[in-house]
């Protein structure tokens, strides 16, 4: 029993002894291969005008850059209602800011830094300067629109939102990418009739489970009844 431990230890030992050569050989082939790829190109610097992106997880952000880096942007915020104390409605906003802010349909156009604004995420330039049928106005002008507007301003996510103020400012033409996509969704989900027979086995569902009564009877008519005359 001994030696069969002891042939077993050694075995192991052998093992983990040619894992470790394996690994530092799989190291130093990588390391080889960083020193022989080039570096990537720095990003461009900023200019005061541009307009600046942040991909978040849902959706994208949108600002204009204002130079000494400084950002403006309109971001959806709650506090403004119930407060005028300056200091604290310039500290970073919270989510929880952000949504009941969306909710009240309250917002400001507000000057964050730029690490502030990019929230520890990647930040592209001027990406929309291809795709945009309206050509990119001066970059001082852009800053000047960004700077005038700069205050609290009604919000909706689809009619005004960020990216609606940052295009406005950078094209002279307010418009949001984002909210025609979700248009477009939602209405490829209204034209799809299997969405009739969805609403109407949950509204079925809901008269089940909480009986019969005007609360649940009538959206599971009308509902399923409006997107069949919408489809």
């Amino acid at each position: 029993m001994l030696q069969l431990l002891t042939f077993l230890v050694e075995k192991l030992s052998l093992f983990s002894t040619f894992k470790l050569f394996e690994s530092s050989w799989a190291d130093a082939g990588e390391d080889r291969e960083r020193r022989t790829q080039p570096p990537p190109p720095p990003p461009p610097p900023l200019r005061r005008g541009d307009l600046l992106e942040v991909p978040r997880s849902v959706f994208t952000h949108y600002g204009i850059y204002l130079g000494d880096n400084k950002v403006a942007h309109l971001i959806p915020d709650i506090l403004p209602v119930f407060s005028n104390d300056k200091k604290l409605i310039g500290s970073v906003i919270t989510n929880k800011r952000l949504i009941l802010g969306c909710i009240y349909k309250c917002a400001t156009v507000r000057v964050d830094t730029l690490e502030d604004f990019a929230y520890g995420c990647n930040i592209r330039i001027n990406h929309m300067d291809r795709s945009m049928e309206n050509g990119a106005l001066p970059n001082e002008e852009a800053a000047e629109r960004a700077e005038k507007l700069i205050g609290a301003v009604p919000y909706s996510l689809l009619w005004c939102n960020c990216e609606h103020f940052a295009t406005h400012c950078r094209y002279g033409s307010a418009v949001s990418r984002q909210t025609e996509k979700f248009c477009e969704c939602l209405k490829s989900t209204i034209r799809d009739q299997r969405s009739v027979i969805v609403t109407g086995l949950l509204g079925l569902i809901s008269i089940v489970y909480f009986g019969m009564a005007p609360t649940t009877t009538l959206p599971t008519v009308l509902i399923p009844f409006t997107l069949w005359m919408a489809g």
